[in-house]
């Protein structure tokens, strides 16, 4: 809820529904997840998000605000989870068969972390999937002692190939890297609530969403000058 640039962007709603409902339903259609968790912080502001997830019957989890690789372990241990998969609350096209294809690679490979946000990207930026194998996020957790890194959860185990296996997935028509789909800013938000406007539903594939994006050209510049935040070296 305390997002700088768009409080409470995951209240926020699309064609009727909060942004973490679309999520969290579209998430839950990936037929390679036993459970959805919902982690978030231990803020009194983000008690709404409690009251969401409960009044929806979603298992819910609640950790630091900033250490948020420590609040995913957390909640992985809490659910005995031995591979995580990461999905972000401000990601409402995230498409469910793309979630299985990461995690279908990471088991075929036997890699300890697999995504398809590892640079070059090929998919739109709001597709971002991670699946960690639960052993890399204890090492992580027990060495990682930089804040900064922490609060991004995973930039210690992607930023160390020497020790942890790690697999990029691609997209494989080539992708549309050049689409931003998350939702951090007010134009980001106009830019996904126009897609899910014009789809009228939330079970659409992401080819779907750019099929739409791409018959309106002038909706790419609605986010177009936004900058995305980064990891710190």
């Amino acid at each position: 809820m305390g997002s700088s640039r768009l409080p409470a962007k995951v209240m926020l709603p699309l064609i009727g529904e909060p942004i973490l409902t679309r999520v969290m339903r579209r998430t839950g259609r990936a037929e390679t997840l036993d459970e959805v968790v919902v982690a978030t912080t231990t803020l009194p502001e983000d008690d709404a998000i409690v009251s969401l997830a409960l009044a929806e019957g979603w298992p819910v989890d609640r950790g630091s605000e900033t250490d948020l690789l420590g609040r995913y372990l957390g909640a992985a241990r809490a659910h005995d989870a031995e591979v995580v998969v990461r999905i972000t609350s401000d990601c409402p096209l995230i498409d469910p068969d793309v979630i299985d294809r990461v995690v279908a690679a990471f088991r075929a490979a036997n890699v300890d972390y697999a995504s398809n946000t590892l640079e070059p990207r090929t998919y739109p930026n709001g597709l971002d999937i991670e699946v960690i194998r639960r052993e890399a996020l204890e090492r992580a957790g027990r060495e990682d002692d930089d804040p900064a890194w922490r609060e991004h959860a995973t930039p210690y185990i992607y930023r160390h190939p020497e020790l942890f296996r790690l697999l990029r997935v691609s997209a494989e028509d080539g992708g549309h890297p050049e689409q931003r789909w998350s939702v951090d800013t007010p134009e980001d938000y106009e830019l996904v609530r126009r897609i899910y406007d014009a789809l009228g539903r939330d079970d659409f594939t992401w080819l779907e969403a750019f099929s739409v994006v791409d018959a309106h050209p002038d909706w790419a510049a609605i986010n177009r000058d936004v900058l995305q935040k980064t990891v710190p070296p």
